[in-house]
């Protein structure tokens, strides 16, 4: 019996399912949590052995004492992971330091969180990326928008989602972000901004390396316009993915060497012609997660796939097999709407047009509503034409003149 240790199954709230998967393939799972043990949802109860609670996970010493009372009861841990960006670094930590092998070492999880150091793999799978400087001062930076023009983008080189990134036409704004950004004692990085939709290509890949699952998702808007403009966004996931694509995705999977693991990658689909980049239609790089897609993207993947994306990821890690379909019968999505804003159609208008379609509404806490929306509607469609009537529906704003 493999002895897994899972961080934080109890947030998100649907992490029990990675649990039930692992339970179901013969795991013995070993949780640590960071709240009461009577505040733990029921189902989670129900596919762990065992729980230890923590105080808090940035206290590594507190982690660290868990994993050791489970490694001396039932044994050396053989897997140790969070599936959680925000515990990426610190299940590396603790995989160093007890010695398992089955997932990227602390060195490299702190240089794949740098989106500077990604590039070189992106380009090491042929993949174009993004002209880019991390700049030691102003001066550096102002000198490389003038070889690169204004039209850039600033953000940190170390950060998730799109806090603190800023789109910049020229010398005032470069100016007064950058000042912004060194008063929070972070290192930026500045790349030349792309013009294209932001696209994933979502998947599982095996102990060998070889993607066992793929699933690619279209943006509508993006998260940078969503956070700074208070638009709306949605996502999609697509019925098939062509050879093409699946082939560049396998190309990325090896340059990075992601083994028995999710991965998340980002790239933007080019809307036009950008000489060093590429033509309308290619991918240029964005950046690699090595974590299941983020909020509730796991659900549209189920929703899309009719599959259950939990499932197949306790049977790639533990078996090193897992069979599905290459096209999806669906394409599952969803609508971030925001409050405040003057929609045209109510929420009970697309309720009812969508009935058929509908898979649920709901209100995000803050910590999601910044960037997916305040009240959520979730949608699978048997068409393209359908999707797109859903999403124009759902975004159209009434223009208020001045």
């Amino acid at each position: 019996m493999e002895n897994f240790i899972f961080i934080s199954p109890n947030y998100p709230q649907g992490y029990w399912m990675f649990c039930r998967g692992l339970k179901e393939q013969g795991a013995r799972v070993l949780a640590v949590i960071d709240t009461d043990y009577n505040a733990l949802a029921p189902e989670l109860i129900a596919n762990f052995d065992e729980c230890y609670k923590v105080s808090s996970f940035h206290n590594y010493d507190e982690v660290y004492r868990a994993v050791a009372y489970f490694a001396a009861k039932y044994g050396k841990p053989d897997w140790i992971e969070s599936n959680n960006e925000a515990w990426l670094d610190l299940d590396a930590k603790l995989r160093d330091d007890f010695n398992v092998k089955s997932g990227f070492s602390y060195e490299q999880i702190e240089e794949f969180q740098s989106k500077a150091a990604m590039k070189a793999y992106y380009q090491k799978a042929g993949i174009p990326v993004a002209p880019y400087i991390l700049p030691k001062t102003l001066e550096e930076a102002k000198a490389f928008a003038e070889v690169h023009g204004w039209n850039l983008v600033l953000k940190p080189d170390h950060g998730v989602g799109a806090s603190f990134t800023w789109h910049i036409h020229n010398p005032e704004e470069l100016e007064k972000y950058w000042i912004e950004s060194q008063a929070l004692c972070l290192q930026m990085i500045l790349e030349k901004f792309i013009t294209g939709n932001v696209v994933t290509l979502d998947g599982l890949a095996d102990a060998d390396g070889n993607i066992r699952f793929l699933g690619g998702m279209n943006y509508v808007s993006n998260c940078m316009d969503s956070v700074q403009n208070h638009d709306s966004i949605g996502c999609y996931y697509n019925f098939e993915i062509s050879p093409e694509r699946h082939q560049l995705a396998q190309n990325v999977v090896s340059a990075f060497g992601i083994k028995s693991r999710f991965f998340h990658g980002e790239y933007f689909e080019l809307t036009e012609d950008q000489p060093g980049i590429g033509s309308t239609g290619d991918l240029c790089a964005l950046e690699m997660n090595f974590r299941p897609p983020g909020g509730f993207c796991p659900d549209l993947i189920n929703y899309s796939f009719d599959t259950d994306i939990y499932r197949l990821w306790g049977k790639v890690l533990l078996t090193n097999e897992c069979d599905v379909q290459e096209t999806a019968p669906y394409s599952a999505g969803f609508v971030g709407r925001r409050s405040g804003v003057d929609y045209i159609n109510s929420l009970e208008m697309l309720m009812s047009k969508y009935k058929a379609e509908l898979l649920g509404v709901e209100v995000l806490p803050p910590a999601f509503a910044s960037a997916m929306g305040d009240v959520t509607i979730k949608a699978r469609f048997t068409t393209p034409e359908r999707r797109v009537e859903f999403f124009a529906d759902s975004f159209a704003r009434r223009i208020t003149e001045n």
